[in-house]
């Protein structure tokens, strides 16, 4: 039996697998990813979009930790927006689409430089363990991996089952494999795993789109998502997407056809993504909704074929194409592929640490759709935790812990590890109690430090950052020693601004809500030349202080929170504010206390908060109705 050893072996080469890969490279250990014959590197097998609320949040905060995502979608991206915008800076990120094929091509690129990573193109059918954890891996053509550390990112290939009505297929993906014996593998391992379901829409033909009948949505000059990009500017002109929508006559073929859904039909028996469900899903959970949003994203300069995003099936081939002729600008449509739903399996993440290494077994870590997630970025997210945490492990050093007060990777790896997942798993902003400290324009400053500390960041990273913060610092420190006073007025109501009547700095000046850093630019300009986002991380730092402030006391009261008691008869539904997913599992689950509310999945702080309210004027008229009453 041919054998190799390696420090690290990554099984799955994905958007987890990738970056599991070149960050344990880039620490200096040995790297072997494994991956299924004909599985392509940083592969999209579903959208062409990467980013979004949270999403983005991710990518950036990937990047600001040494990862590769961000830097991939700034070399091929095809359309770029800025996202949020009307919710605050907190929410405020980005979302590209990019050209799928050069996507995959870069990632390709960066895995071939890796001096250390070697690629073997097989299935892994065990993972082999002695009293001590992990030893390697052995795979369907006999090959025995020895390492010491394994990360396993399967994605949608294990044990995956593809259905488009009544017709089903095996394999992860259109076009791919599947891992078939590893369940059973990891089941023998004392591993429990589940059945999750997620899905893809319809691939339409460019040409056969008429074009006017839908609006167009132009793509934006904005800043891109690395911080070592610089400048961004798309390889070829940039493409729009363009909106369209769901008709009443879409609604009435899909409820004719439900039963041939293999999802309404029985067929599909894992449990879908509540945050992005089939185009079916939403016409059965919202019947009062007469249309639905559809995005027509264009899947790469070269390419013909056209994602339809928002319809998302399992129904047959012939309703889908039905379907899509009803929707504005589509009535001559030509679809090249049918959508379809996946089934596959996945392992139950609160069996994992906060490292995303395997509690019973040292040395396996799990990354990605694995662990019930959904989404490209929340897959690369975990896979550069994982990977940088099976180096550590080679390399004898302690753990890295993100915590979900500094990243949003840290609210989502702890969801996973902590409450565990019931369905496919979307990373919200919601679901962070920090997010006003959690945004877009810092991811740097919170996890850079890290990075550089742990070997993850690279010395032009490392320079770029220093670069930064000095610039931050010195703006922030001559805004704080210009003071204007009520004299200098006149150059505020010129510009339609208040006028002061005490001495202000240019720093108090920035926090008021209508005061930009380009107006200080313009009136009060600085010494030196500072980049756009170093005075936009200023301005949003300044406007921010007081809220992120406040936000600290109400983390602190937490503790407090956590144990006050819900009464076990509390009817949910009638709690003011809470949402209908939190009310559901809550009036399922019956939590005794707002700290075991806080740990069931779908229940985010914002629906803590308000039971904590609850519970505090629950606990008080209890208090008030025990009281003895005196007599007059």
């Amino acid at each position: 039996m041919e054998s190799h050893s390696f420090d690290v072996v990554v099984v799955g080469s994905g958007h987890a697998g990738c970056e599991a890969a070149l960050i344990a490279a880039h620490l200096g250990v040995s790297v072997c990813v494994v991956s299924l014959a004909g599985s392509r590197a940083g592969h999209m097998p579903c959208n062409c979009s990467i980013g979004g609320p949270a999403k983005g949040h991710l990518v950036r905060e990937i990047d600001a930790l040494g990862g590769q995502m961000a830097l991939g979608v700034d070399s091929t991206f095809t359309h770029i927006r800025n996202v949020g915008t009307g919710k605050g800076y907190a929410i405020r990120t980005l979302r590209a689409q990019v050209d799928k094929v050069l996507y995959e091509r870069h990632m390709t690129a960066a895995l071939a430089a890796g001096d250390r990573i070697r690629l073997i193109p097989d299935e892994v059918i065990g993972v082999l363990t002695d009293s001590r954890g992990v030893t390697g891996v052995v795979t369907a053509s006999g090959i025995r991996i020895g390492c010491r550390a394994a990360v396993l990112t399967t994605g949608t290939y294990l044990n995956g089952l593809m259905h488009c009505g009544d017709r089903r297929s095996p394999g992860g993906c259109f076009g791919g494999g599947r891992a078939e014996r590893l369940s059973d593998a990891l089941r023998a391992l004392g591993l429990v795993t589940a059945r999750f379901k997620t899905g893809t829409t319809p691939r339409v033909r460019r040409s056969s789109i008429q074009w006017d009948q839908v609006l167009e949505i132009p793509s934006e000059s904005t800043e891109p998502f690395s911080y070592l990009t610089g400048q961004l500017t798309s390889p070829q002109h940039p493409l729009p997407c363009w909106q369209t929508r769901t008709t009443l006559h879409t609604r009435d073929l899909i409820v004719a056809n439900l039963t041939r859904s293999a999802l309404f039909g029985g067929m599909i028996q894992g449990i879908g993504p509540r945050y992005c469900p089939s185009i079916e899903d939403k016409i059965v959970r919202f019947p009062d909704k007469a249309t639905h949003p559809v995005f027509l994203e264009i899947e790469g300069w070269d390419s013909d074929l056209v994602y339809v995003q928002g319809m998302s099936t399992s129904l047959p081939a012939d309703v889908q194409d039905a379907m899509l002729r009803s929707l504005p600008g589509l009535a001559n449509v030509e679809m090249v592929r049918p959508g379809y739903a996946v089934e596959y399996d996945m392992v139950m993440p609160d069996q994992l640490t906060g490292s995303l290494q395997c509690k019973e077994l040292p040395g396996l870590f799990l990354a990605g759709q694995i662990n019930g997630t959904s989404g490209y970025e929340e897959a690369a997210a975990q896979g550069l935790v994982a990977g940088v945490n099976a180096a550590r492990l080679c390399r004898g050093d302690e753990p890295i812990i993100l915590d979900r007060h500094s990243s949003y990777i840290g609210v989502l790896i702890d969801d996973l590890t902590t409450k565990g997942v019931q369905d496919p798993y979307r990373l919200l902003t919601s679901r962070a109690e920090c997010r006003l400290s959690l945004r877009h324009d810092n991811a740097d400053i919170r996890l850079t430090p890290l990075a550089i500390r742990i070997g993850t960041a690279t010395d032009r990273r490392k320079r770029v950052f220093e670069q930064r913060v000095s610039s931050i610092e010195r703006e922030t420190a001559r805004l704080a020693s210009m003071t204007l006073h009520p004299r200098d007025s006149r150059t505020l109501t010129m510009d339609g601004l208040a006028p002061i009547v005490e001495p202000t700095s240019l720093l108090d000046l920035l926090r008021r809500p209508e005061v930009s850093y380009d107006w200080i630019r313009d009136r009060y300009p600085a010494p030196e030349f500072i980049p756009r986002d170093v005075g936009e991380s200023i301005e949003i730092e300044a406007k921010y202080a007081g809220y992120v402030e406040r936000q600290r006391r109400h983390v602190e009261l937490h503790a407090r929170d956590d144990s006050l008691p819900l009464p076990a008869d509390l009817d949910y539904n009638s709690v003011r504010g809470i949402s209908r997913e939190a009310a559901e599992k809550l009036s399922r689950s019956r939590p005794l206390t707002v700290g075991h509310a806080r740990r069931i999945p779908g229940v985010t702080p914002a629906d803590v908060r308000i039971l904590a309210v609850a519970a505090m004027g629950i606990s008080r008229n209890s208090e008030l109705a025990a009281r003895p009453v005196k007599e007059p």
